[in-house]
């Protein structure tokens, strides 16, 4: 396989490639119907592009707790899963979060979502809950700085 040139954008306002990219996998392919909120307005909006074709999107904003950032709505085209895409868009993230002062991330993973981000280093705490019927679980990592 040739190689990809991957680059990752950040946005402070909801780009048209993260609604495009969204709606496709969440709404389309995964069924959620409640896909964008208020916090679109204030989140920070990545974007991974592959050889200027956008791949890969997630958002994060700061959490309540201080020092702490929520992530989420990571999500990866279907052609490009399997990449390690997600991997490198969380990355860029947490160097992002990192950049803003942040020591910690949390996030809201999809319980079939959850080996991934254990990966990455997120540990799972608390009860199994349900978005849209969909079982989720929350994570967090702390950040080295």
């Amino acid at each position: 396989m040739r190689n990809v040139k991957a680059e990752v954008a950040v946005y402070d306002t909801l780009p048209k490639e993260a609604i495009q990219i969204r709606e496709e996998v969440f709404m389309r392919e995964q069924g959620f119907q409640e896909e964008f909120d208020e916090i679109d307005g204030y989140a920070v909006h990545l974007v991974l592009f592959c050889d200027g074709f956008p791949a890969a999107v997630g958002r994060f904003y700061e959490d309540e707790e201080k020092g702490g950032y929520l992530f989420g709505r990571l999500a990866v085209r279907r052609a490009y899963r399997g990449k390690n895409l997600g991997a490198l868009l969380l990355a860029e993230a947490e160097r992002e979060i990192r950049k803003a002062g942040g020591r910690s991330v949390r996030l809201h993973a999809q319980r079939q979502a959850q080996p991934f981000y254990e990966k990455q280093g997120y540990t799972a705490y608390g009860e199994t809950d349900f978005d849209e019927g969909c079982p989720h679980v929350w994570m967090k990592k702390r950040l080295e700085p």
